[in-house]
Parts: C-alpha cells; sequence; structure tokens
C-alpha cells in the first residue's frame, strides 16, 4: 500500500504545480496534455513487461530497485528548462514506476487468502489515493515556501523514507514469501500472449478502458481546473484537491469489504458505475466544494469499480498468472489516458473551460461498464 502511495505522490507534484510550471515554462493546454500522457505512454508498455520481470525478481527486490530508481526521476524534475526535457522525463518516471502495481498486486496475492483479497486490494488501491491526498497540500505547502523545483526535490524524498520500511517488514520468511521461494511443485507459468487474448482479460481491460477518464482526467486537471473555473491560487489548491482521493479511499475499501461479505459483485458494480457517472454534472457547479463534492462520488464509484474489477479477474488466475494480469490491468488505464488528456487539453484550448469534457467523459463509463455486467467469460487455468 505504502509502494503505491510513494508512486502517487511522484507522479502527482506535476499536476498539482501545473499552473505554476506550465506558466513558467511557457507551455500551452495542449502541450500539457501531451506532457499527462507521456508519463502513461510510457506506463502502457513499462507495466506489462514489468509483471514479466516481477515475477521473476519477486516483489521484495523489483520494488526496491524500482522506487530507488523514480525517486532519482521525479527529483530530476527540479532541474527541467523547458518542455522537451520535462516530456523526456515524464516518459523516464512512467517506465521507473511500471513495476509497481504489478508488484503491489503479487504482493497482496501473495499473503492474503482468496477470501480477504477483495479487500486487499481495496487497500492496494487505498494507497494511490493516500499518495493523492498528501500530493496537493503537499506540494502548494512547499511552493509558497520555496517554488516548485524545491517542492519536486522534496515530494520525490518521501521514496527514501519507504526503503527502510520495506527492507524491515519484507524480511526474514516474507521474503521467501514475496520473491517465489517456495516448497510447492513448480507449475507452468502461462505464456503472456494466452493471457492478454483470453476474453476474461479482455472484459476486465474494457471495465478499466471505461472508468479510467473519469478517475484519472481530473486527477491530472483538478489544479488547473480549479484555477481557471473559480479562481484558486496556486498554493491554495491543496485546501480541495485532498478530497476526490479521500473518496476513492472510501470507495475501494467500502465495496471491497462489501463484495466480500454479500458476494453479489454485479449488484454492487452497478451501483459503482452510476456513482462514476455523476461527473456529468460538473458544469452545474457554483462553488469549488460543490466541485469537490461531484468530484467525490465519481472517483469513490471509479474506486470501487477498480476494486471489483481486479478483484474478479485475478480471482480467476492462477498464481503464476497475476503479476502479467495486473501489469495488463494498468495498461488499460494508459490507454485510456493517452487518448484521453490530449483531447482535454484541445478542448480547454478551443473552448475555453471543462464543461464538455465532463459530460462527455461522463457519459463515456456507460457502454464498457455495460458490456462487463453482460459478458461472463470462463477462468483461466
Amino acid at each position: 500500500m505504502l509502494t503505491m502511495t510513494v508512486s502517487y505522490v511522484d507522479r502527482a507534484t506535476l499536476a498539482v504545480l501545473a499552473p505554476s510550471v506550465t506558466k513558467a515554462l511557457d507551455i500551452s493546454e495542449s502541450a500539457y496534455g501531451w506532457l499527462t500522457s507521456a508519463f502513461s505512454i510510457a506506463y502502457l508498455f513499462a507495466t506489462p513487461l514489468s509483471g514479466w520481470w516481477i515475477g521473476r525478481a519477486g516483489a521484495r527486490r523489483g520494488l526496491l530497485a524500482s522506487v530507488l530508481v523514480w525517486s532519482g526521476i521525479a527529483a530530476m524534475h527540479a532541474l527541467v528548462p523547458g518542455f522537451g526535457v520535462l516530456f523526456a522525463l515524464r516518459i523516464m518516471l512512467g517506465i521507473a514506476e511500471g513495476p509497481s502495481f504489478p508488484g503491489a498486486t503479487q504482493t497482496m496475492y501473495r499473503v492474503l487468502g482468496p477470501a480477504d483479497r477483495s479487500r486487499g486490494f481495496g487497500m492496494l488501491f487505498t494507497g494511490s489515493s493516500i499518495g493523492s491526498m498528501i500530493a496537493p497540500p503537499l506540494a502548494g505547502l512547499l511552493f509558497g515556501l520555496a517554488g516548485w523545483r524545491t517542492a519536486f526535490l522534496a515530494t520525490a524524498a518521501i521514496g527514501l523514507v519507504w526503503i527502510p520500511i520495506w527492507l524491515v517488514v519484507t524480511g526474514g520468511r516474507a521474503a521467501a514469501q514475496l520473491d517465489g521461494v517456495t516448497h510447492e511443485r513448480p507449475r507452468e507459468r502461462p505464456a503472456f500472449g494466452v493471457i492478454a487474448r483470453h476474453p476474461m482479460m479482455i472484459r476486465a481491460f474494457v471495465s478499466i478502458l471505461a472508468i479510467a477518464p473519469a478517475v484519472n482526467v481530473f486527477a491530472a486537471w483538478g489544479s488547473k481546473y480549479l484555477v481557471r473555473r473559480f479562481d484558486i491560487h496556486q498554493e491554495d489548491v491543496g485546501h480541495y484537491l485532498w478530497v476526490p482521493p479521500l473518496c476513492l479511499d472510501v470507495g475501494a475499501l467500502l465495496f471491497g469489504d462489501l463484495v466480500a461479505r454479500t458476494g453479489r459483485p454485479r449488484a454492487l458494480y452497478v451501483v459503482a458505475a452510476l456513482m462514476t457517472m455523476t461527473l456529468g454534472l460538473l458544469p452545474f457547479v457554483e462553488t469549488p466544494w460543490q466541485a469537490m463534492a461531484v468530484l467525490g462520488v465519481t472517483v469513490g464509484g471509479g474506486g470501487a469499480v477498480y476494486t471489483i474489477t481486479t478483484a474478479d479477474m485475478l480471482g480467476r488466475m492462477p498464481p503464476e498468472a497475476v503479476s502479467v494480469a495486473g501489469g495488463l490491468i494498468v495498461t488499460a488505464q494508459s490507454i485510456a489516458l493517452i487518448v484521453a488528456n490530449p483531447l482535454v487539453g484541445r478542448a480547454v484550448d478551443y473552448y475555453g473551460n471543462y464543461d464538455g469534457v465532463a459530460i462527455v467523459v461522463g457519459l463515456w463509463v456507460l457502454p464498457g461498464t455495460l458490456l462487463w455486467l453482460l459478458w461472463r467469460p470462463s477462468t483461466l487455468t
């Protein structure tokens, strides 16, 4: 969980500081859209390959190496002179963070029994939202004290705090458990192509593709939205942007627990998808707190969909396929954001507001979630 927290602090700091960074470096809204997609482009390719690598290197060693590398790259954001270098660093950060979700997924799968995994995956997504909650007030405070370059340096240092914690809690017997050293008879690992093409994997892929823009677009654009729509100062955006990640926490944990208690994932999935579609109400808000309420319901439903989809898909996977499948889940999110963020930038440059974006992205949820509900493929064995 804390691995995902560190990951999201480092990737979210640019989004929080975006109004000041883009102004200082003379970057347009459309160009900023490509900056946000740069991370997703790299993440798209890095995560499935990282899942394959984590499956062989083990989560303990793999995550340690990954956090060391991406923390250094995150710190280098403080030195950027312009768009080109910043774009390259976002690509590098996306590659370095590739092992984060597959490694965390493999950890949850190996330390928890089948009955507890939906709760475990809810907790895993909580780590992501904790990072998203920490980044806005922390980066805003650091910006007010010393500017955006120092804010990048200070937030990157959080990874150095994580390293000794990880080494301590994964020592001893846990090291063998996480790095794949067991006394069980080894089973043949399903081929990457078999996992990627299986209807069950495609079904999960479609669900995440449908929900990811609603959950993540305003994570990238929330700071700019508040500045443009409500004339909020850069150092004050953190007063508001902690709300949606907190709601993602609540949605992921609550629905993960409800699935475990009731055994009714489909009914709960319907409720979660409808919550996510409330993003379309954003044009009708009149205050920043009303906007946060709408975004909170949206991402709370999205966190629930992520949890239900992930638990359902991985529960049908053999243990040897879990890290690869977890990487492919993130691939769907990356594809959605690669496409969505440049389109958001162009729309805002053209129309001067986010109203049309909110309505279109809210409606986008419907077809993919309906397909997930109607399609019930067999288990991968």
